[in-house]
C-alpha cells in the first residue's frame, strides 16, 4: 500500500510538470490559450509548473536516499 501512494506522489507531479512543459511548447508554437491574458504569461506559468513539478520528484528522491543513508554526509571530517 505504501508503494502505491509513493508511486502516486511521484505520478502527481510528474503530470503537473508535463503540462509546464506542454504550455511552454504551445507558446513557442503560437498556440494561446484563452486562460492566459498574454503569451509571456503562459509562457511563465508554464515554467513555474515544470520547475515545481521537477523540485518535488527530485526532493523525493533526495529524502528517500537521505532516509536509507545511501547520500554520504559533506560535514564530515576526513581522517
Amino acid at each position: 500500500m505504501a508503494r502505491i501512494i509513493a508511486a502516486l506522489m511521484l505520478f502527481v507531479p510528474g503530470i503537473i510538470s508535463a503540462f509546464g512543459i506542454k504550455l511552454m511548447r504551445d507558446t513557442l508554437f503560437d498556440d494561446f490559450h484563452p486562460i492566459f491574458f498574454h503569451v509571456v504569461v503562459q509562457f511563465f506559468a508554464g515554467f513555474v509548473l515544470f520547475i515545481i513539478g521537477i523540485g518535488f520528484i527530485g526532493g523525493f528522491i533526495v529524502h528517500r536516499d537521505r532516509k536509507r543513508q545511501l547520500i554520504k554526509n559533506k560535514n564530515k571530517k576526513r581522517d
